[in-house]
């Protein structure tokens, strides 16, 4: 082939990637603004009409984003798990709880940029293994009242910081998931399940209080209380 010709090929699929990147965003963020309220989701009216989130996933099955760019990757595939979460909770509508389908997160695949993935992979070698903030833990939403909220907006790459450090202060200040009595400290089991994310330079309470704003005493005594599984449904 022509390397002129080789070279135009690649920048036209270039611009049309991003074109389509530009579009995957867009389409969730006006997803999600009709959908979630208040962190939780409208499944019974999107069961009703899915033209919306169907479309989302079938562009999102072409897109190709590259680690390398940082901020685009982590918000395609952060918004990617939670349209997919969305997704799964929809193709099993009505479920009380996502644990109510077997396999929902490590075994149901969802196609995404090229590939057949499951979510744990998303969370767990996409985004986890490869950057190591803890803060994808409060904007990666498993479609539980125990999991942090939802937000009625897509993680866009321009504002991405700004997001992930607003829901992380959110969910850290929040006193019905950060649960403070006297000297003990009672924390989603987020933390027992991931706790190696939270203790790269200090303890748990550490953690929390890079974000709190009422800090909580460096002795409390730190249990987990039951993670509440039932769907976010509004």
């Amino acid at each position: 082939m022509n390397k002129f010709i080789l070279i135009v090929l690649l920048f036209s699929v270039s611009i049309l990637n991003a074109q389509d990147l530009n579009s995957f965003f867009e389409k969730t963020d006006g997803f999600l603004n009709t959908y979630v309220d208040n962190g939780k989701v409208a499944y019974s009216e999107i069961h009703k009409n899915q033209s919306d989130l169907d479309e989302i996933l079938t562009m999102a099955k072409s897109i190709s984003v590259k680690k390398s760019d940082a901020k685009i990757y982590q918000a395609f595939w952060i918004n990617a798990y939670n349209i997919s979460v969305i997704k799964g909770i929809i193709d099993n509508y009505p479920m009380k709880s996502p644990l109510d389908k077997a396999g929902f997160f490590d075994k149901t695949k969802h196609n995404i940029a090229g590939e057949s993935i499951a979510l744990n992979t998303i969370e767990n070698k996409k985004l986890r293994a490869q950057f190591g903030d803890a803060r994808f833990h409060f904007v990666l939403v498993c479609g539980a009242v125990g999991c942090p909220p939802l937000i009625n907006k897509a993680y866009l790459p321009n504002t991405l910081e700004a997001q992930l450090q607003k829901q992380t202060e959110v969910a850290l200040n929040n006193p019905n998931f950060i649960k403070i009595k006297k000297n003990k400290i009672e924390l989603s089991e987020i933390f027992k399940w991931y706790k190696e994310d939270f203790v790269k330079t200090g303890s748990e309470i550490d953690y929390i209080n890079s974000f709190r704003t009422k800090k909580i005493a460096s002795k409390s005594k730190v249990s987990y209380y039951t993670y509440n599984w039932t769907i976010n449904k509004q």
